[in-house]
């Protein structure tokens, strides 16, 4: 394991990282009322009393919202509070029309859990995670409407949140990233976040403190509403950096709230950092205390599906693929579902190669889906069966697959009107193996005198002689045959 120190102009190092992640619980509506959370509707068209403050109005819990909480509780392998508290953290902002947001503070829903997150090097480590509570969004001022005046959309008001915080257990930025990566997929996994950073559904605050080796702890910077896996590592190393020159340069870091800009790379100040107390929380008299049932916990924990870690060791132990392999295949969902419909009743590594290489290679290049990628997990599948059965080459699917890329036909389909079907047929290889040796009898004769790697040469001469269709094996025990004499 590669040592995570930064080096400065006085010595070495330690970053310490912790972060809070702000993720939109998948939910028709919002967490207290029935307004709509369907992204890029018109501004303020999605807003009911209660999200705009009306007065008199009361919140009305959503128990799919809470469901959805406890299930990623689950899946984070944390604790689960039968009981929890809603307070007030009280705040003035345009966006927030009661002047303070219903959120949980001292009673969580969620505990403590962890998260193992996996490493470049083949290493893994367990992140703590703090807690995880269920809080109402503020709606979105917007700034560039008009040239004097601010608007506001209360679109997001009081749609549901899931604020999980980490322990402060990550020590660089690769580790943050992967840690942020994998909480994603989980969320992914379990349905209850779909994890689109891009439009806003899942966001990160980051915490960047900087200490020698062994010491306590230093001041912490916040670094807020982090958008991309990408941003969350530059950011940490551009704060990480910035933070230790100014201690080496005889400065002081101040506990503060900064942001990303990521056009320049660099954090600013947006203010000092408030403590809990500034908020002045306390209990929401509109709402009761949340109690769960233990049978209601249960219900939700026999309905987890398989998690990435469990379905990471399924595919190592059952199915004999790499840790490497198997971990880039769960790492997203639906590149998961689609391998195992390509493998199933196949060789697994097979699959995993096609899977991680080719077929992954052309879904990057094509800017799509899976979804909407022309080649589906059914006609990837039918074009290994035809390697299995002997009519292509393994290097002849490769031009077949391209071809299916290209029109979205059946690999059969593509056989039949391209007349590639491998040759088997040992006359045919052997006439032109003759003619290829016979048109290169100053290499043969090489060969014969100890140049055994020329065998590759003929082998390609062959080939390109039978337009590629020849059956590998089969042109290599000729080749030898006829090489030697016989």
């Amino acid at each position: 394991m590669t040592s995570n120190l930064m080096r400065g102009e006085t010595g070495e190092w330690e970053v310490v990282i912790g972060m809070e992640v702000h993720a939109q619980v998948t939910s028709r509506s919002k967490l207290f009322s029935g307004a709509a959370t369907d992204f890029g509707a018109e501004p303020n068209s999605q807003v009911s009393l209660v999200d705009a403050a009306f007065p008199g109005m009361l919140p009305v819990i959503n128990r799919e919202c809470v469901r959805q909480a406890v299930k990623t509780g689950l899946g984070l392998r944390a604790q689960i509070n039968p009981r929890s508290v809603f307070d007030r953290k009280n705040y003035f902002y345009a966006d927030l029309p009661a002047g303070y947001q219903i959120s949980q503070y001292l009673q969580p829903i969620v505990g403590h859990g962890k998260l193992t997150i996996d490493l470049p090097d083949g290493s893994s480590r367990e992140i703590g995670i703090t807690r995880l509570h269920l809080e109402q969004d503020a709606g979105k001022s917007l700034h560039d409407q008009h040239p004097s005046a601010t608007f506001v959309d209360l679109n997001r008001a009081g749609v549901a949140l899931m604020e999980i915080v980490s322990e402060p257990d990550m020590r660089s930025a690769e580790e943050a990233a992967a840690y942020l990566s994998k909480l994603r997929t989980i969320l992914r996994y379990l349905g209850t976040c779909d994890g689109n950073m891009e439009e806003g559904s899942m966001r990160a605050d980051v915490n960047v403190s900087v200490r020698r080796p062994g010491e306590k702890l230093g001041t912490r910077c916040e670094i807020k509403n982090v958008n991309s896996v990408r941003f969350v590592r530059q950011a940490i190393e551009y704060e990480a950096r910035r933070q230790i020159d100014l201690i080496e340069g005889g400065g002081k870091v101040e506990q503060e709230t900064r942001l990303f800009d990521t056009g320049r790379g660099v954090t600013r100040s947006m203010r000092s950092k408030e403590e809990a107390h500034d908020y002045r929380y306390f209990p929401d008299p509109d709402l009761l205390p949340l109690e769960l049932s233990e049978d209601f916990i249960e219900e939700i924990r026999r309905e987890l599906p398989e998690l990435p870690d469990e379905k990471k060791a399924r595919l190592v132990g059952e199915l004999g693929l790499s840790a490497y392999d198997a971990g880039v295949l769960v790492a997203d969902k639906e590149s998961a579902d689609f391998y195992e419909a390509v493998a199933r009743g196949r060789d697994a590594k097979l699959a995993a190669n096609w899977v991680t290489g080719d077929f992954f290679g052309a879904l990057n290049r094509s800017g799509k889906g899976i979804a909407e990628f022309p080649v589906t997990a059914a006609k990837l599948g039918g074009l290994l069966d035809l390697i299995a059965d002997g009519t292509v080459s393994n290097r002849l699917a490769k031009d077949i697959f391209e071809i299916m890329v290209e029109t979205g036909k059946e690999a059969a389909a593509v056989v039949e009107e391209k007349g590639l079907k491998q040759v088997t047929d040992t006359g045919a290889i052997a006439a032109a193996i003759d003619q290829v040796l016979a048109a290169n009898a100053d290499k043969v004769n090489e060969y014969r005198s100890g140049k055994d790697k020329l065998f590759g040469f003929f082998v390609g001469q062959v080939m390109r002689a039978m337009g590629g269709k020849a059956n590998p094996a089969a042109l290599n025990e000729l080749l030898k045959k006829k090489l030697a004499g016989n």
